[in-house]
């Protein structure tokens, strides 16, 4: 048996490898994959390794991207084809085993169980069926929990293998930066600096009383994950509560009219996805990106749960016009998105579609990160 028993499988550079890969021509070239270039709006979605030695990232505006890498190939995002990659990809993870939790696209996270012998091998394995069937690469993390098994794949990219056995675990965290570990945002990584906690092993060391005034309930959890410590399993079906919509203007908006209208064509797209999957909604969600990049959301719950284009239309335009009320500021970028999600014939049942991100927050994990 093997304490080993949970693996993180991350594909590299997803969507940038797949345009390399279906376009032999790219290769070896900085390729930065994102929204139209010449509307001058947009973010990377992924950018190759190439397009990262010149200091390209996802989430980066794309006018940014172009300016640090001109010479770089700029591609529009072509899902279907991403998510056909990643159907394969895992039915790769699901012959090792059923115990698979989905991520994203790329990345998901295995439990082999204890009664495997030899997880390394497992990995092996997997990573060379990879390369073998979908022609691209992935790097893996084995561990005996989640945050070792993410950070050990983080540890060596691209084409990784990191395994971190349990009593070298302290070896392997303690020298990490605190923002490598999940649920420290710049926010706390500044709190945590301005006491001299740099590292994670500093972290580890300390009290988590200390830091309750600034992290709040936060502190302890944090504390316990610098420690290696993490409890957390890996959950074959996470259950799906979000549907979303949103659009990044060609130039800054500042008509409410065309503002109102975004809004009544979202709700619109949004009924047709909700009457497809048999849903209703009991949050409705707008999101409102302003021209200097100050994001503002604003959410309203109702109980029963809705469904129609008309009520969606009508809550997130009160959203909408509450969120750009006090602003005179031109917008950017406009989303409404629906959580909640419950069946129309089972109220009361929570559904999971298979489209839809997880967690309750309907612009949260499901946006593009690679």
């Amino acid at each position: 048996m093997s304490e080993l028993r949970i693996l993180h499988v991350d594909l590299d550079a997803f969507f940038a490898s797949v345009e390399q890969r279906d376009r032999p021509e790219l290769r070896g070239r900085p390729v930065v994959v994102g929204g139209d270039l010449t509307s001058r709006r947009g973010v990377v979605a992924a950018a190759s390794y190439e397009a990262r030695r010149h200091g390209i990232h996802s989430a980066m505006p794309l006018t940014r991207a172009r300016r640090l890498c001109p010479a770089a190939v700029f591609l529009p995002v072509d899902f279907p084809r991403y998510r056909e990659a990643s159907r394969r990809f895992l039915e790769i993870l699901r012959r090792e085993t059923q115990v698979v939790e989905t991520v994203s696209l790329d990345e998901a996270f295995l439990d082999l169980g204890a009664q495997v012998a030899d997880p390394p091998a497992v990995a092996r394995r997997i990573k060379r069926s990879i390369a073998q069937e979908l022609s691209l690469t992935a790097s893996v993390g084995v561990a005996a929990n989640k945050l070792l098994a993410k950070l050990a794949s983080e540890h060596d990219k691209p084409d990784g293998l990191t395994i971190v056995p349990s009593e070298q675990a302290r070896d392997f965290l303690d020298p990490q930066p605190i923002r490598h570990l999940p649920g420290i945002g710049p926010a706390a990584e500044a709190y945590l600096k301005d006491r001299g906690i740099f590292r994670i092993g500093d972290l580890a060391r300390i009290d988590p009383s200390v830091l309750r005034p600034g992290l709040g309930s936060r502190a302890e959890e944090l504390v316990r994950l610098a420690r290696g410590i993490d409890g957390r399993r890996v959950i074959p079906f996470q259950p799906a509560r979000s549907l979303s919509e949103e659009t990044t203007f060609a130039a800054d908006l500042h008509d409410r009219g065309r503002m109102v209208e975004c809004v009544q064509a979202f709700a619109a797209q949004l009924e047709q996805r909700l009457v497809a999957a048999g849903l209703k909604a009991r949050t409705v969600t707008v999101k409102v990106r302003f021209a200097d990049f100050r994001t503002v959301t604003r959410s309203f719950t109702r109980d029963p749960a809705i469904a129609f284009a008309r009520q969606l239309a009508v809550r997130g335009e009160q959203l909408l016009l509450a969120a750009v009320s006090a602003d005179g500021r031109p917008v950017r970028l406009i989303g409404l998105g629906v959580s909640g999600l419950v069946s129309r014939d089972h109220p009361e049942q929570l559904v999971f579609p298979f489209e839809v991100g997880a967690g309750g927050d309907p612009f949260g994990p499901r946006s593009i990160r690679r």
